[in-house]
């Protein structure tokens, strides 16, 4: 469905000292500095997958999203996206895809939710029957209820991402690009949002590219993901396959009975968090089986849990990892 080959992504910015001799002297000649927000980046997305794309702010992220949805012309490289290429922006493409930006909206500020519907319907010439039916199963799905028929601007923000979520499905896309589509929005709400979009991709087959700086995002609904870093892929590959990568230790969560000494627990494992009530070991998985079986022997267990270690610090990693491999190449 999405096939990238050597995609490069270059802006030209005016550099100049602060200053009124400065801004006189740009006037006459300006100074450039190259930047490659994009920097040669190759992967294949099959029909239906969900994706996570990661990376740092900078990335490349959102930049690689525009080119992917023909906002934006590419440097160099190849481009494809069910087949069409994205800079030709034909009107078969565009009926194809949908870009949602987190921090942007389409909805019409004054009017309500139902009249952006009718103007994407007519947009897209989506046929009246086919309106009806995806709009009933939209409104089913979200929860959507009497919200399209208030005014946009009296909606809380997650009700507006419920409605611009909606806008975005009214022609059936079968590539959709979510760049942070629960931002600002509550736990509650993003949960809604979560389960909303594995539903669709469920549904409808459609491809499905989620940029997210929320890891629960990118870990309930992207078995693949794609690292990104100053422009360039550092990981594709399952979000499990990272995890065992950069982080193979396990976390014992154990919770007491009654109070226990963190001198206790130091001949267990590494102590990531201790309180009179719950502690956290940082442990091998070759050891797991045992420092469970000692726990439990020595310790007034009450509960206990095995978990991986969080994606935050798996990512923080991996990116610490990539950005002292720069260095280390820049300084060879």
């Amino acid at each position: 469905m999405i096939r990238v080959r050597g995609l490069h992504k270059h802006y030209k910015v005016h550099e100049r000292p602060p200053g009124l001799a400065a801004a006189l002297r740009s006037v006459f000649r300006r100074r450039y500095k190259t930047i490659a927000a994009v920097d040669g980046i190759d992967f294949d997305i099959a029909d239906g997958e969900r994706v996570g794309f990661l990376g740092p702010n900078g990335a490349g992220k959102t930049t690689t999203l525009k080119v992917l949805a023909g906002l934006l012309h590419p440097t160099s490289g190849e481009v494809s996206v069910d087949g069409h290429e994205p800079r030709r922006r034909q009107d078969a493409f565009l009926k194809r895809i949908m870009l949602v930006l987190g921090q942007k909206q389409q909805l019409l500020w004054d009017l309500p939710p139902s009249e952006t519907f009718e103007l994407n319907r007519a947009v897209y010439d989506v046929p009246r029957v086919q309106y009806k039916e995806t709009l009933d199963e939209l409104t089913q799905l979200l929860q959507l209820g009497e919200l399209v028929g208030k005014p946009t601007r009296t909606l809380s923000l997650g009700e507006r991402m419920k409605c611009e979520l909606a806008a975005a499905l009214i022609h059936r896309p079968k590539v959709l690009f979510l760049d942070e589509p629960t931002i600002g929005l509550d736990v509650s709400m993003q949960a809604t949002v979560r389960d909303f979009v594995a539903r669709y991709n469920e549904r409808s087959g459609a491809t499905l590219i989620l940029t997210s700086h929320n890891m629960d995002d990118v870990a309930r609904l992207c078995p693949r993901v794609i690292v990104i870093d100053r422009g360039k892929l550092v990981y594709d590959g399952t979000l499990a396959e990272l995890v065992t990568r950069i982080r193979p230790d396990k976390r014992v969560v154990l919770r007491f009975s009654r109070s226990v000494d963190a001198a206790d627990l130091a001949a267990l494992g590494k102590v990531v968090r201790h309180d009179a009530g719950e502690s956290v070991l940082q442990v091998s998985k070759e050891a797991v089986n045992a420092v469970v079986s000692r726990a439990l022997a020595h310790l007034p267990v009450s509960d206990l849990t095995v978990e991986n270690p969080p994606l935050e610090e798996v990512m923080s990693e991996l990116f610490a990892r990539s950005q002292a491999r720069r260095v280390a190449e820049a300084a060879s």
